[in-house]
């Protein structure tokens, strides 16, 4: 199986981005680098708005644990 890196989206493509909870470290990193300002860090609890996500994978690129992934459906 050949794996495009970033995934390669088609028209109608659903993007989904997931959380991995016991990795998440709750740093904010990728609260501060979304450009659609999709992610909120409210205590300890990312909240991911996956209607405003413009799908650039700029959240997923930069978590220093890797707790996020992107997954196109």
């Amino acid at each position: 199986m050949v794996r495009i890196h970033p995934p390669l989206l088609l028209r109608g493509d659903e993007v989904l981005i997931l959380v991995n909870r016991y990795k998440c470290g709750y740093c904010g990193t990728c609260v501060g680098v979304c450009p659609s300002n999709a992610l909120d860090l409210i205590e300890l609890w990312l909240e991911i708005d996956q209607d405003s996500c413009s799908d650039c994978r700029s959240c997923v690129d930069v978590c220093p644990v890797g707790a996020l992934a992107m997954e196109v459906e």
